[in-house]
């Protein structure tokens, strides 16, 4: 547990850890971790099911303004997100949605509903938030970001490995998520970037728990510096 109350923003591209860092970190500082990635996922699958256009950002839009996002009780009581009362389906990972989320997440319609519902979810409580703009743009005055990343090749292989795919798929998976790192770093709202006070970390050759040692680490420092 952490003597001071702390924000934490992790961001970083596809692959890098960043929700695993983030649940990690959460559970040994007693923070509220909230996947903001998973909301956008959420979206994408809601559309999917209601066959909205995924090209109509208007409809998106009122589509993530409508939708409710709540923190519910998961496995031994530990803060869990909801959409519109129940726990997110598995299904917010399947491959379909996963190739079209880029999509949704790069409209502003969708981005300004989100990123409020965001903050509102972590007003008032220490909270640790993972996704591509936490630091930059969600929560810019977190007290601590971390930007996580690693090699191309090592995120393709952690994906692989996630889903149980074979580890021949990665020349494909590679170009996949070079496209993906391209798209979310060139779109036009809320681009994939680092704070300029940003604490970067190459995971690369890490393992889960040398990263989480690490963000601890540098909180720690945080909550030191305040106490001075």
């Amino acid at each position: 547990m952490l003597p001071c109350q702390l924000n934490i923003a992790i961001d970083g591209p596809a692959g890098a850890g960043k929700s695993s860092v983030a649940r990690a970190v959460a559970l040994a500082l007693g923070l509220v971790y909230l996947d903001t990635g998973a909301m956008y996922r959420a979206i994408t699958w809601k559309a999917l099911e209601q066959q909205l256009p995924l090209t109509d950002a208007t409809q998106l839009g009122s589509l993530a303004a409508t939708t409710v996002f709540s923190w519910g009780r998961g496995q031994g009581q530990i803060p869990e997100l909801y959409m519109d009362g129940s726990p997110l389906p598995a299904a917010i990972r399947s491959l379909e949605v996963t190739s079209q989320v880029s999509l949704v997440a790069s409209y502003e319609e969708v981005r300004s509903v989100l990123r409020q519902k965001q903050r509102d979810l972590g007003r008032g409580q220490g909270v640790i938030m993972d996704g591509r703009d936490i630091g930059t743009t969600v929560m810019p005055v977190a007290a601590l970001k971390v930007f996580l990343t690693a090699s191309l090749q090592e995120r393709a292989e952690r994906r692989l490995r996630e889903f149980g795919h074979d580890i021949s798929l990665l020349p494909q998976k590679m170009q996949e998520m070079a496209e993906r790192d391209r798209k979310d770093s060139s779109r036009q709202h809320s681009p994939l970037s680092i704070a300029a006070d940003a604490i970067v970390i190459d995971t690369t050759g890490l393992s889960l728990s040398e990263v989480v040692d690490l963000v601890i680490k540098h909180a720690e420092a945080v909550c030191h510096s305040k106490e001075e």
